[in-house]
């Protein structure tokens, strides 16, 4: 599978939109090569320097469906199960304030083989677990802010 964004290119700056300063709305993204036995898809986005030993979940949506080729930008329902982030909030929680350092995110889209149960409340941490543990196959994006 490949994971691609029109506003933003691997390592590239997320969109200032994007960022809960902005708009804080979630950036658009489009994939392929999802496998043909997949039930269901699952995204992920995560601080990769989180200080948290759970890290940081700025985005959670499961049962998203596999002939979705993608999420256009501030889509807050992809027709799933969109899951609380690390600010307490449902849906797409943009990257703080930055102190000027460029910070790393990473986007993930996972192919599941059948519908995953994860619970509305989870760390970063544990819904990786889980999606790795169940996924037939998978596929990243970094971004910086």
């Amino acid at each position: 599978m490949e994971l691609s964004s029109p506003a933003f290119r691997g390592q590239g700056r997320l969109p200032p939109q994007c960022a809960r300063a902005g708009d804080n709305t979630s950036p658009p993204l489009s994939w392929t090569g999802v496998p043909q036995e997949a039930s269901e898809l699952a995204l992920l986005c995560e601080s990769l320097d989180a200080l948290s030993s759970d890290g940081f979940l700025l985005w959670l949506v499961t049962g998203i469906d596999p002939r979705r080729t993608g999420l256009d930008t501030g889509t807050d329902d992809p027709g799933s199960h969109v899951h609380r982030n690390s600010y307490g909030e449902v849906g797409w929680g943009g990257p703080g304030a930055s102190d000027g350092e460029p910070r790393p995110y990473i986007f993930r889209l996972y192919a599941l083989p059948a519908p995953v149960s994860i619970p509305h409340d989870v760390s970063a941490d544990a819904a990786r677990q889980v999606l790795e543990h169940q996924g037939v196959n998978q596929c990243g994006l970094v971004a910086l802010y």
